[in-house]
């Protein structure tokens, strides 16, 4: 099962390991793939700047690395893809990653069921 994590996912894991749940680390173990895409990044790097979120985005990007995640860019067809999405979830970020999922046949990583409706790939803990 290849898994795009979704930006809170991603933080939890670097960040708070406490915060995700058995049946979500055992997913992230079990993993053929591990995908993280530039939209977290930029996430990060946003809430960041604005003092939403206590991450450095170069500690960030070198625990990518050393845990092994593929980056996935944005796409033409990712970015294509949002405009077929109905407004279940407003947040421009997520509605690039449920976009990017769909489009790669990727799992979507997340604690967030407001995405659920959006697709069965959506894996909500």
């Amino acid at each position: 099962m290849h898994i795009l994590l979704d930006t809170n996912i991603l933080y939890w894991w670097l960040y708070e390991i406490e915060r995700l749940s058995g049946p979500a680390r055992d997913l992230l173990a079990d993993a053929e793939g591990l995908y993280v895409s530039s939209a977290s990044i930029w996430e990060i790097a946003i809430k960041t700047s604005i003092g939403k979120m206590d991450a450095k985005v170069d500690h960030v990007l070198e625990q990518i690395e050393t845990k092994d995640l593929h980056a996935l860019p944005i796409t033409f067809a990712h970015a294509r893809r949002v405009v077929e999405l109905h407004l279940h979830h407003k947040d421009p970020f997520d509605r690039l990653l449920i976009a990017q999922a769909i489009t790669e046949q990727f799992n979507l990583l997340t604690a967030d069921t407001k995405l659920k409706p959006y697709s069965n790939l959506v894996l909500c803990v």
